[in-house]
């Protein structure tokens, strides 16, 4: 994995960890001093420095100092930390991801602790099973999500077209899009970012068709023509005007803020279900959620529900009682799932959401609304991903802006799509 870290989330880093110093959050004196690494936008740090604040205001003798990357920097610093055996003692961890770390050593199996300090009884087998590897609990689900397109309405009705809405197809999508684009009410913009790069959009619009990403046994579900396949539906997209063209697409660096929705370059973007509260929170029109299109009336369930992300404790922590408490007090302490909200996915505990909805804003209603509109529809939460998988998200963006940018054919790239991501699990 390089080793390169965007300067930017370094600085932005730097400066979380300054501010948690800043608000008394570290202290020298404390005998338990524990470091907490993850990934997200600023919603997300601020919801989690205030709960981390909490934890330490009723724990005086525990300090937590908190970095927060962009998702691309995230992994290949907490690799870096890992590989160097400076691993923070708490992990926000994603389930493609925890395959891999657990298996190799680096998190601690937290099932002794089930039913104790870690009481999670209540969320359920399945959501329970979410963080498991090899039948033993690596991750707690922080949340649930799925994804989500998100909708500028208001930019649809400038329009003068019909707003999106659940189980469109892909072909309907297309068309729409195109007609914002050619409606010019907004300089520059589109009716759709290019999700071609998107490795959620391409899961889902495998699995409408009857494939998925990997199989149980850790090879490639998907064939070369799948995924050339899917490089022409983005290309029509492109050639019709539907979605932004390459070089606006290639600012979208995968954080919230410089999504094309968020840039006010296209209507609609693709995310997660979790990431509408900081989404809304970027901009100022009111926004919608729908469903991803679907493949047609024979579409097979394309989404699932996935836990959000899952919070990991290390395996060389010196405080692994402690890590394993705080991670129970931000899944089943109203207090502190009060605090996290709803950013990281709705709670799998059914307290924990009875609790909350009463007092939830009205975004924060409108995520457990999708959740509850979508569940009847999703499918089976697909086969761990194998080792060598986190890569092949990476290697989808970085092809799909070759096609994008007219230095490859589709057919060319669905082929160095399907070697490259066999050898990157191959290679694990």
């Amino acid at each position: 994995m390089t080793l390169t870290i965007d300067r930017r989330q370094l600085l932005a880093s730097m400066a979380a960890t300054l501010a948690i110093s800043s608000m008394g959050l570290s202290r020298a004196n404390a005998a338990t001093a524990m470091r907490l690494l993850w990934w997200g936008s600023k919603e997300r740090a601020d919801r989690t420095f205030a709960a981390v604040r909490a934890y330490q205001t009723k724990n005086p003798d525990i300090t937590i100092a908190g970095e927060s990357f962009g998702w691309d920097s995230y992994w290949t610093r907490l690799a870096t930390q890992t590989g160097g055996g400076n691993a923070p003692d708490l992990i926000q961890m994603d389930y493609r991801y925890i395959f891999e770390y657990a298996r190799r050593g680096a998190l601690l199996d937290m099932t002794p602790y089930l039913g104790k300090s870690l009481a999670i009884e209540d969320f359920g087998a399945a959501n329970i099973d979410s963080g498991k590897v090899d039948n033993k609990i690596y991750g707690v689900s922080l949340g649930v999500n799925s994804f989500m397109v998100v909708v500028n309405s208001a930019a649809w009705t400038e329009a003068g077209v019909e707003p999106p809405h659940d189980a469109m197809t892909w072909e309907q999508i297309g068309d729409a899009c195109a007609k914002v684009t050619a409606a010019k009410k907004r300089r520059g913009f589109y009716g759709t970012g290019d999700a071609s790069g998107n490795e959620p959009a391409f899961e889902c619009w495998l699995r409408q068709r009857g494939k998925a990403l990997y199989t149980a046994d850790g090879k490639l579900a998907f064939e070369a023509k799948d995924a050339t396949d899917w490089f022409d539906l983005w290309g029509q997209m492109r050639k019709s005007g539907a979605c932004v063209p390459a070089d606006v697409q290639a600012l979208d660096q995968l954080t919230l803020e410089t999504d094309m929705l968020v840039t006010k370059k296209a209507a609609i973007s693709y995310a997660h279900s979790n990431q509408f509260v900081a989404i809304q929170g970027l901009v100022k029109e009111k926004l919608e959620i729908v469903s991803y299109p679907v493949a047609g009336p024979d579409s097979k369930p394309g989404q699932y529900l996935k836990p959000s992300m899952l919070m990991s404790v290390s395996a060389t922590s010196p405080n692994k009682d402690a890590a394993v408490a705080f991670v129970n007090y931000l899944v089943e302490d109203p207090e502190g799932t009060k605090t996290l909200g709803l950013e990281r996915g709705v709670p799998a505990s059914p307290k924990i959401r009875d609790l909350l909805t009463p007092s939830l804003d009205a975004v924060s209603k409108q995520v457990v609304d999708y959740i509850g509109r979508l569940t009847p529809h999703v499918g089976p939460l697909p086969p761990s991903p194998p080792n060598g998988a986190g890569e092949n998200s990476f290697l989808l963006k970085k092809i799909a802006e070759e096609v994008a940018f007219g230095k490859t054919s589709a057919q060319d790239a669905g082929t160095k799509f399907a070697e490259q991501a066999a050898a990157n699990i191959t290679r694990g």
